[in-house]
């Protein structure tokens, strides 16, 4: 159990790596007026790619697959991350998300399909977040108190956790995440 704990770990370690030699926009010139929501804004669309990219590479017969019997199949990430979207998106934006009726025993198609419009939720109600709130106070998970700055903190982690994650499943199953995958030929 050591030897797959070590395995686990590693592949993290490469899929932190890979995602952070993805090519990153250029930075802007001069000061930004919203630096934190411009950069999960920003985030969103890498990781959006990314996560849909991992969901659509899983073949529909691998998303039952558990790496151990104690740990959640690839089709329970994948709503996971749906109904993680939908959750902190709503929260941060103050906007309603629609109703997931997302079970990680839905096929394929349907779990991507949630994955994509939950990102494209994100990216609608987020459009109108600016920093000028980011001290305002939610409520997440139950009782637990934040920022909002602190919320979008959360959905910035819980996308590299999502990914992480997703990168490692695939990699157990011999393919290789977005991130890793070798450049187009020019």
């Amino acid at each position: 159990m050591k030897r797959f704990g070590l395995v686990v770990a590693g592949l993290l370690a490469s899929g932190a790596t890979c995602a952070a030699q993805e090519a990153a926009p250029a930075a802007p010139v001069g000061p930004v007026a919203n630096p934190v929501t411009t950069t999960v804004k920003a985030q969103l669309t890498r990781y959006e790619k990314n996560m849909v990219a991992a969901a659509d590479l899983m073949p529909a017969e691998k998303y039952n697959f558990k790496p151990t019997p104690e740990m959640n199949s690839f089709g329970h990430v994948v709503m996971h991350i749906a109904q993680s979207n939908y959750f902190l998106c709503s929260k941060i934006s103050g906007q309603a998300a629609p109703d997931l009726k997302l079970t990680d025993a839905d096929g394929k198609d349907k779990l991507v399909a949630g994955l994509k419009a939950s990102f494209e939720f994100c990216s609608t109600v987020l459009a109108g977040v600016d920093d000028s709130k980011l001290g305002d106070p939610l409520t997440l998970f139950g009782n637990r108190q934040t920022s909002r700055a602190g919320a979008l903190i959360t959905l910035s982690d819980d996308w590299y956790d999502h990914y992480g994650t997703q990168a490692v499943y695939l990699r157990l199953n011999g393919i290789l995440p977005p991130t890793a995958q070798p450049a187009p030929a020019k």
